[in-house]
Order: structure tokens, then C-alpha cells, then sequence
């Protein structure tokens, strides 16, 4: 067996396998001959052979004419990579594999961040001739590289993201450590093919687009504070609510917001309720006109497990439990059946409920904001209100004014929908010719202020200029039943009140609408400029005999 003394060997055999010259290791006749057999097999350079009882390595390589020389190694004293090489029989061809892959880079420095070896395929990609990146520095040849980072500092930076001639690739770069220091860094990038890599960085670049503009619908959404500085309007008429709402907002009584439909009655409630007792928790908000019959109960008293089909079988919090302590905003109380009025009532007396499909009684402790675009005091008349309700839920009554008392406030409103559109789209602030306010106020606007709001939006987007005009504004798009639902009715020359020409002219508009869009209500009530809760009503209307 070998000495200790004696882990390495050398030997040279000539062309006839004799050993011409021998070392260390080299000197063992044992050993000579498996070198011999060795030098014979086809493209074997790194073998495993016995020294005796000694595993030991031999790298073998032609030297000179004729002449071919093996490094012998003991086992104990190798490397990983020369136990990898010995091991496995096709490792010279791994290696080369890994070394020049047309689909996969390389490229190795030293301590100094000095190019040592650089891939063939990374050559090709950066226009290098065979071996010109070797000795340069590797901020000179790759941009935005931090591989010499990493050789100075030690630290290994996995699956990064690097931008290397306009494309995108995931990089790996990690130290190489010798004798417990660091001694240089190896990087990596993972090559698909020009087909793939150019649908790769397509996706990428698409999912980075996606990815910001979801954060800026984040941050829109976590931004709506509804505070009362985000009702847009210096009018006198909206100065009175703003005071109106200050006085009653920490009050600790219901409140009833009444107001034709898209006047911003939900704004009003958000305000109102950020500026009560209870805005550390979040408001409640239900459409009743937009709840169907059979599941306004369920939706606002909750259910217990398996009380009907279909129900979870956890059961559900409804609306009332999920307010306790906070403000419950019941948008569309005049849409609500006469039977839950009821339930409702008692629910507002002394908090009690029951979910449905169970016997135990519940308490909630919620303040309660309704909202309304209906006449309550004429439903009441006919019996299609509950006068007892209506007193419980108007402790306070605020009125919010439709946009065609507040005219003044248009040029206002339009700038501020033109910089909410512009910071959601990441689009420049488009200017705005004067003759636009003139024509904005020149409208009635039926759909008030959400009406205004789709209709400047949607002039932004087909605008080709650099400044808003009239003309971009489509006016034959525009609803055209544009009327004040509060005017006296006045007389055609035919007999026929305008108000009724004109509801009829709404009803035509609506079905056409519909018939357009395959009965689609959200794309109808959008391009109406009306509530889907009005578009609803006014669609039973259309069903009713």
C-alpha cells in the first residue's frame, strides 16, 4: 500500500505503453498497467484505478508525439469533481456539455471580478471573439452584473433578475471558496432558444405591466378613504351638505341620504361614517335594489347550518352581525319588499334578530345609513313604504343635489375625474379646451355625476389629441332622455305631457339598449350613465303589463 507520503504519481508511457518515466505513485508496477489499459480505451481521460488497496484517480493526456502522461491521485486526498469524474463513466462528456450547451451561459471570475472563463455560448451572445472577455473586468463585458460583487463580499444571489441587451434573464451567481476564502464567482443564466426566450421576456414584460397596473388599482382602492374632501365641489349647494354632514356625523342616530341616482349618495355615507365613532371598523354596505327577493332575508339576518339548500354548511354572518359596532349603509331602501320593511323595523327597535333556520336571539349595535333615489313620502301615500320605518331611519335627512343645481362645479369635477383617470392609467394630464366646461354645463345631465364621470373618461380614452374637445365627447352617445325628474310637466301641443314623451323615449332607449348588447345590464346601465339598481326598476317597468 502506498505511503501517506506518496498520494500523487506520474508516469509517461511512449507509444508502445512502456513507461518512459515514473514518480511517486508512478512507480508501482500494479499501477503502470492499469494506466496501459487505460491509454487503450477510446476517449477515457479520468479513470478510477487500484493502487493495491488504494483507490486512486489518473487523469491521462497526450503530451508530445507519441507521448502520453497520467496524474495519479489517491481517492482520500481528491476533490468532489474528481470523485464526480471518477465515478461516472461519461464525465468528461458531462462536463463538456455544461461547458459549451448552446442554451445555457457561463462565465467564471476571479476574486478580483477579472474574467477567467466565459462560456462559447455567452461569447456568441455578447459579439466576443474566442477568449477576448478573458483578463477584463466583468463590468466591462456584461451589463449590470453583480458577479464580482459576489466574489468580494462572499454572498451567493439566487434566481435574480438581470436586464442584459434590452432582455431579461434569471441569473444565479455564487462564490467559489478555497483553503475557508473566497477566491472568485461563477455565474449562470438559463438560455430557452430565441423563439422561447423572446415569448419569455414578452411575458414577462406582460406580466410587469399587469403587475403595476393591479398596484395601482391597489393602492386606488385602499386610497378611497371617501372622506368629506372627496366630494368634489365648491358650489353653495355643496358647501350646506359638507356643513350639514360635520354637524351630524358624530352623532349616534340613523341617517337617511336622499338624492336622484349617480349624485354620489355611497360617497356621502363613506364620509359620513369616517367621520363617526365607528370608522375604526368597516362599513357594511348592502344594495337592497340589488339583492333579489329570495335572498334579502338570508343576505342581511344570516343562516344557520343547513337551513336551506344550497347553504354553507359553517352556516353565515349576515349583514346585521357583521355591522355590530360599525355603520351598516342600506343603499336602495325604497327597493326593499314590504315584508322585509317589517323585519327590518323590529331589527331597528332594539337590535334583536334571529339568522335564518335558528331559534337564538342575536344583538347588534350598528348605526345605519339609508339611501334612497325614490320619493318615500309619496310610496308612503301608496302604501308601498312603512311610515313607522320611514321615522326610524331618517333621524337626520341629507339631501345630496343633482349635478344640474350644481353647474358651477362641473369644471371642477371634470379635473378631478381627468387626474383620477390619468394616475390610474399612467397617462399624461390631458388639457381641457374651455369650450367644453360651456357645453358640460349646457347639459342636464340625467345620470348626474357618475354620468359625467363615464363620459369624460371615455373622451380621455378616444381623444387623439393633446387637448380634451367637444368633439370627443360623442354627443349622440350620450343618454339622450336628458330631463330633471323634479320639473313641473309641461304640455305638447298634442296633449301628451313632456315628463311622460319623455319616460317613453327612456323606456325605447333602455330596450334597445338591451336588445344591443344581448341583455347585458352592466354594459347597458354603463353606457346609459345610470345605476344598475335604477336600470332594474325601470326594466320591471318595462315587463309590467
Amino acid at each position: 500500500m502506498p505511503s501517506r507520503e506518496q498520494s500523487y504519481g506520474l508516469i509517461v508511457l511512449n507509444k508502445e505503453g512502456d513507461a518512459v518515466f515514473s514518480a511517486g505513485l508512478g512507480n508501482s508496477a500494479e499501477v503502470v498497467e492499469n494506466i496501459r489499459q487505460e491509454v487503450n480505451k477510446d476517449k477515457r481521460q479520468i479513470s478510477g484505478i487500484q493502487a493495491g488497496s488504494t483507490q486512486c484517480i489518473a487523469t491521462v493526456a497526450p503530451i508530445a508525439e507519441g507521448l502520453t502522461a497520467a496524474f495519479i491521485q489517491e481517492s482520500s486526498s481528491a476533490s468532489t469533481l474528481i470523485d464526480f469524474l471518477a465515478a461516472v463513466d461519461i464525465a468528461p462528456d458531462i462536463l463538456n456539455h455544461l461547458l459549451t450547451n448552446a442554451f445555457d451561459g457561463m462565465t467564471v471570475t476571479d476574486n478580483e471580478g477579472r474574467i477567467v472563463y466565459l462560456s462559447p455560448v455567452h461569447e456568441k451572445f455578447f459579439g466576443l471573439a474566442r477568449g477576448e472577455a478573458t483578463g477584463r473586468h466583468v463590468t466591462e463585458v456584461i451589463e449590470n452584473t453583480r458577479l464580482h460583487i459576489v466574489a468580494r463580499t462572499g454572498k451567493p444571489e439566487i434566481g435574480q433578475m438581470q436586464k442584459m441587451l434590452s432582455s431579461n434573464r434569471i441569473v444565479s451567481r455564487l462564490p467559489i471558496h478555497s483553503g475557508g476564502k473566497v477566491v472568485g464567482a461563477i455565474g449562470r443564466i438559463m438560455f430557452k432558444g430565441p423563439e422561447q426566450l423572446l415569448a419569455m421576456s414578452s411575458e414577462i414584460a406582460s406580466l410587469r405591466n399587469e403587475v403595476e397596473f393591479y398596484k395601482r388599482e391597489a393602492s386606488f382602492l385602499r386610497n378611497r378613504t371617501y372622506g368629506i374632501e372627496d366630494i368634489i365641489g365648491d358650489s353653495k349647494a355643496i358647501r350646506q351638505l359638507k356643513s350639514d354632514m360635520t354637524k351630524v356625523a358624530s352623532l349616534d342616530i340613523p341617517l337617511l341620504i336622499i338624492g336622484e341616482s349617480g349624485t354620489g349618495k355611497e360617497l356621502v355615507a363613506q364620509a359620513l361614517h369616517r367621520l363617526s365613532l365607528r370608522r375604526d371598523k368597516q362599513m357594511i354596505m348592502v344594495n337592497a335594489g340589488a339583492l333579489p327577493e329570495s335572498l334579502v332575508e338570508s343576505e342581511l339576518f344570516g343562516y344557520e347550518p343547513g337551513a336551506f339548500t344550497g347553504a354553507k354548511k359553517k352556516g353565515r354572518k349576515g349583514k346585521f352581525e357583521a355591522a355590530h359596532d360599525s355603520s351598516l349603509f342600506l343603499d336602495e331602501i325604497g327597493e326593499m319588499p314590504l315584508d322585509m320593511q317589517v323585519k327590518l323595523l323590529r331589527v331597528l327597535q332594539d337590535g334583536s334578530f334571529e339568522r335564518v333556520g335558528g331559534d337564538e336571539p342575536k344583538q347588534s349595535d350598528f348605526r345605519l345609513i339609508a339611501a334612497t333615489n325614490r320619493d318615500l313620502t309619496s310610496m308612503i301615500d301608496t302604501e308601498q313604504f312603512r311610515l313607522d320605518l320611514y321615522y326610524r331611519i331618517s333621524g337626520v335627512t341629507l339631501r345630496v343635489p343633482p349635478l344640474r343645481e350644481r353647474l358651477e362645479d362641473i369644471p371642477i369635477l371634470v379635473q378631478h375625474f381627468i387626474r383620477s383617470f390619468s394616475n390610474r392609467q399612467r397617462t399624461p394630464v390631458m388639457r381641457v379646451n374651455p369650450s367644453v366646461y360651456r357645453y358640460m354645463q349646457s347639459r342636464p345631465w340625467p345620470g348626474n355625476v357618475r354620468q359625467l364621470q363615464h363620459e369624460v373618461e371615455r373622451a380621455l380614452i378616444f381623444s387623439e389629441g393633446e387637448e380634451l374637445e367637444v368633439d370627443d365627447f360623442r354627443p349622440s352617445e350620450i343618454f339622450s332622455n336628458e330631463y330633471s325628474a323634479n320639473r313641473q310637466p309641461t304640455q305638447t301641443k298634442h296633449g301628451e305631457a313632456l315628463k311622460d314623451t319623455l319616460e317613453r323615449v327612456e323606456l325605447e332607449k333602455i330596450s334597445d339598449a338591451m336588445a344591443r348588447h344581448n341583455d347585458n345590464k352592466k354594459r347597458v346601465s354603463e353606457e346609459l350613465g345610470v345605476s344598475r339598481s335604477y336600470l332594474y326598476k325601470r326594466l320591471r317597468e318595462l315587463q309590467s303589463p
